[in-house]
């Protein structure tokens, strides 16, 4: 049992855990499932003035940095190196960061997109297994705000 599953377990979580080939990105992941890359769900960890902060998008989306300036108040915020991940999250594997601010400590910021969808498929802390549930059980209480964080491929052009 992962740090991800005994979490959502003790948040009382239905979940369905779905082992896969080793995945290092969100699109490898939905890859090794057969899934639309758009239901898995990508976490990034970011450096803010106050701290972490996890900004979850779509899998098939960029994260718009100007966006998350803009929603945090903070034009500071930045990725977090790998170096910083390894240290300041043990227990989650590079490329596997569950969505899940309360595990990790870290206020959330969801893309609406996130939200659209009835259920989502995200890391669940190690390259070889990915979390089905459905999207209002994973962010139920859990301290999120959401917010646009990524532009659609018109309004890149735009």
């Amino acid at each position: 049992m992962s740090l991800t599953t005994e979490y959502l377990q003790g948040r009382g979580v239905p979940f369905e855990l779905v082992p896969h080939e080793k995945a290092f990105t969100s699109i490898d992941e939905a890859r090794a499932l057969g899934i639309e890359a758009d239901v898995v769900v990508k976490t990034l960890l970011l450096d803010t003035a106050s701290g972490h902060a996890l900004a979850v998008i779509p899998g098939d989306r960029r994260l718009d940095m100007k966006l998350v300036e803009e929603v945090m108040g903070d034009r500071h915020a930045h990725l977090a190196t790998e170096q910083e991940i390894e240290r300041d999250v043990p227990g989650i594997e590079l490329g596997s960061m569950p969505p899940l601010g309360g595990l990790l400590k870290a206020h959330a910021y969801v893309d609406p997109e996130v939200m659209r969808h009835e259920t989502v498929v995200f890391a669940a802390g190690v390259q070889t297994e990915s979390i089905k549930a459905r999207t209002q059980d994973v962010f139920r209480d859990e301290a999120v705000t959401v917010a646009k964080l990524t532009k659609d491929f018109a309004e890149q052009l735009g």
